[in-house]
């Protein structure tokens, strides 16, 4: 039974992160800390846990949590992480981190984005937690860097076009919402409900959001060549999900190929990648409550670009849910373990 800790079990990803691993088998929470609800049993302030997890909060330096767990998520803010994962590394521990600290390869662009990095030593070492393209180098990891919610469905989107040169890289246009949950559950203004309900808004516009670093990373690989995208951001009102719609222009390549079958051949193996079959739209409510990224294409002939489209759990496959997946790779257990159920609907 692998010991696990939640650190930031407070946030939506930290319960999430509870709410998975109640029903894995292999798994016990032996830890989860919050400072702002010390004390309090997890399943009093979410009480969607009752029966089911059995552990109070606490507010604990990370020498106090080192020996109460064997690995760890750490869910929370950037630069908080980077102020415990080391200390956790150093003492031979697992770790994922959910934070945007270990993502970025490049500590100077990630210094651009974010702030200095105290632990710079360890971006080399991180691995980009996205188990469809890095599935063997996480099983070898001590730590890996959980994916941003927006990245994973424009990354598994494109992946694919871009490795075989079907789409210009020069022509991404990333069109993304996400529902409010994506934005913490801090107090906000911006997210409360008479703000956001009946309401459709984009936000960050410009290149100003912060995943775009990380998008154009990872992209830039899949290219082999430097990526530069233009990504608009929405919020939905809607508690969870992301729909990301993507346009780009086809190659001369791409005329020869049939790009739905590629897709289908790219992901057969992929327990989480759904190719919905030719013709089938991807939608939030597909996705909700279920670690699956639903991805569907359409040539537009007319314009010569591919559209592409994916829908994802933001808190799910988006964040928690793969934050499982990733645990159960580096420990060598299933990797589908306390994440086959389907989703919620309606």
């Amino acid at each position: 039974m692998l010991h696990v800790g939640i650190v930031g079990a407070s946030g939506y990803t930290g319960v999430e992160l509870a709410r998975l691993l109640a029903t894995h088998p292999d798994v016990r929470i032996t830890v989860a800390t919050s400072r702002q609800y010390a004390g309090l049993p997890l399943a009093e302030v979410f009480p969607n846990l009752r029966k089911r997890v059995d552990i109070r909060c606490e507010n604990l330096s990370p020498d106090e949590l080192i020996p109460r767990a064997d690995f760890f998520f750490t869910a929370v803010p950037h630069k908080t992480a980077m102020e415990i994962v080391p200390r956790l590394l150093d003492a031979g521990k697992k770790v994922v981190d959910l934070s945007a600290d270990y993502r970025l390869r490049d500590a100077a662009v990630y210094q651009n984005w974010y702030q200095e990095h105290t632990s710079p030593q360890l971006l080399g070492e991180a691995v980009y937690g996205l188990p469809e393209l890095y599935r063997e180098q996480i099983r070898t990891a001590r730590l890996t860097a959980n994916p941003g919610c927006y990245p994973t469905s424009a990354i598994l989107a494109l992946a694919p076009a871009l490795r075989q040169g079907l789409i210009d890289p020069a022509t991404l246009i990333i069109d993304a919402k996400s529902g409010t949950s994506g934005a913490g559950r801090a107090a906000s203004l911006g997210t409360l409900f008479c703000e956001v309900t009946d309401g459709f808004r984009p936000y960050k516009v410009g290149g100003h959001h912060r995943h775009i670093p990380e998008i154009e990373q990872e992209l830039s690989i899949a290219a082999g060549r430097p990526v530069t995208v233009s990504f608009t951001p929405h919020l939905l009102p809607q508690s969870r999900g992301i729909l990301s719609t993507i346009y780009a222009t086809l190659t001369p390549t791409a005329g020869h190929i049939d790009i739905q079958a590629l897709y289908e051949a790219a992901y057969a193996d992929e327990p989480f990648v759904r190719v919905l079959p030719a013709g089938s739209l991807p939608a939030t409510q597909h996705v909700r409550g279920c670690n699956c990224c639903d991805l569907a294409l359409q040539k537009d002939e007319r314009s010569g670009r591919l559209i592409l489209m994916a829908a994802i759990d933001n808190i799910v496959k988006g964040a928690s849910g793969q934050a499982v997946q990733n645990m159960n790779l580096m420990h060598d257990l299933p990797e589908t373990a306390g994440l086959m159920g389907a989703a919620l609907f309606p």
